[in-house]
């Protein structure tokens, strides 16, 4: 049986995000956050821990350095039944779930406005280092990265039935979002480059529109797909920073 004891809140798209942390909390899990997300949480009242007490170390740099940090990346990775003891002898404790999304970078380079020091500034390290991190450790950390997930997550919860394969499919959920956060940022700079925009490598990022009732032949499966920068990841959501 998957239990969720410790969850890491940190999000910029903030929908939907007060009644399932409220859910959560009404469980028992420890909430942990950072930055505007505590505050909101905290502002709600929600008992939401800052990053910054659990690790010791205060978020420095504006915020660009706040979850870089063994407490953290530890939590995350530590493999359940082979690293609690060196978790002990450091005083790492595992966190069980992961909500992440990332800083809104593909809507700030829709501005007119949006020079490249803003594009940059808006270039998310901390949170694709700990979705990759959780994902890669779904056999012992669920990781959500879209507001959608929350409902239905929270119910298997509840009805413990937040399995390994349901822990997998967030997990290949959470690497697509950011490998399509890393294409967007790619082309953004390869497209600034005016001597040489086409790089290495043709980097494609789509979001399924429609599926289709079959592919060119009635036993194939097809879908539509909507490339990337014609509509962003998050357009018609609210997204503040973490």
């Amino acid at each position: 049986m998957f239990t969720v004891r410790r969850a890491l809140v940190s999000v910029s798209d903030k929908s939907d995000l007060i009644p399932f942390v409220a859910g959560l909390a009404k469980r028992g899990v420890e909430i942990i956050s950072t930055g505007g997300t505590a505050k909101q949480l905290q502002d709600a009242g929600i008992d939401a821990i800052e990053v910054s007490d659990k690790t010791g170390f205060p978020e420095i740099m504006d915020g660009r350095v706040k979850t870089l940090h063994p407490k953290i990346h530890g939590g995350l990775l530590g493999r359940r039944g082979t690293d609690e003891a060196v978790m002990d002898e450091h005083n790492i404790e595992p966190i069980d779930l992961l909500v992440v999304n990332l800083y809104p970078f593909e809507q700030t380079i829709e501005r007119k406005d949006a020079t490249i020091d803003d594009a940059i500034e808006k270039i998310d390290i901390g949170g694709p280092a700990m979705i990759r991190a959780a994902s890669k450790n779904h056999d012992g950390v669920a990781v959500i990265v879209d507001p959608a997930d929350y409902d239905s997550v929270l119910a298997k919860l509840e009805a413990d039935e937040l399995d390994l394969d349901e822990r997998r499919r967030l997990a290949a959920k959470a690497y697509a979002h950011t490998a399509a956060y890393d294409t967007a940022i790619t082309k953004y700079l390869s497209g600034a480059l005016q001597d040489e925009p086409l790089g290495e490598r043709f980097l494609y990022a789509g979001r399924l529109v429609q599926k289709m009732r079959y592919g060119e032949n009635p036993h194939q499966d097809a879908a539509f797909y909507r490339p990337a920068g014609t509509c962003r990841f998050a357009c018609d959501r609210e997204a503040t920073p973490r």
